[in-house]
């Protein structure tokens, strides 16, 4: 039996380890992201809002009608929906492993538009989106007044307009997320003293 020249020569098993470190570190900063393996499977987002319903009449004209339309599409691995008491609505539809991402998207876009018929015609005039993007987060970035002089709102806002645009014209970006808060302004009226002021106006 031939003896192991890892355990008999431990100098030239270093020698042969840090090379191998070595190589691997200079490939890793010059070999292009495209040649890097897919390691999460490809996953097609769609969302939509549906302002002023709540998440069960969300569910039933909305999510239902599209998840009917896109199940069964090529290369589907499963579908995850959800809907938030702001309106706003989410599809992920997940593939298998290998499926190419430009092509589900198109498969999943052509199934959105054959549902659209189906859809309340708030949502139709607001858009549906469809797009590609991997499940896991990419990176962080925490945003913060050092001198205490702009408070979390002015903050948050300077983000929403200055550096969230930005980031999403970065090629390869799929979607970027905001978690401050936002300036919002939400109108409650009453009807019956709307119906009385619209019939003075005609009359008077």
């Amino acid at each position: 039996m031939k003896n192991n020249i890892f355990i008999n020569k431990y100098v030239m098993a270093c020698a042969i380890s840090i090379v191998i470190a070595l190589v691997g570190f200079i490939s890793m900063n010059t070999l292009p992201i495209e040649q890097y393996p897919n390691i999460a499977p490809p996953q097609v987002s769609v969302t939509t809002s549906y302002t002023g319903a709540d998440p069960a009449t969300i569910m039933k004209s909305v999510i239902q009608p599209l998840e009917e339309s896109i199940n069964g599409v090529n290369g589907m691995s499963y579908i995850s929906s959800k809907a938030t008491s702001t309106g706003n609505v989410s599809i992920d539809v997940f593939f298998e492993q290998g499926t190419d991402p430009d092509m589900a998207t198109v498969n999943v876009q052509n199934r959105v538009s054959k549902a659209e018929s189906q859809l309340p015609a708030d949502v139709i005039k607001v858009g549906i989106s469809v797009s590609k993007q991997q499940s896991s987060i990419l990176r962080i970035i925490a945003v913060r007044s050092t001198d205490g002089k702009y408070d979390d709102n002015f903050i948050s806002n300077y983000v929403d307009i200055n550096v969230k645009p930005r980031i999403q014209r970065i090629n390869g970006v799929g979607e970027v997320m905001a978690l401050g808060n936002t300036y919002a302004l939400r109108v409650w009226m009453k009807p019956d003293v709307m119906a009385v002021w619209i019939r003075s106006e005609r009359c008077g």
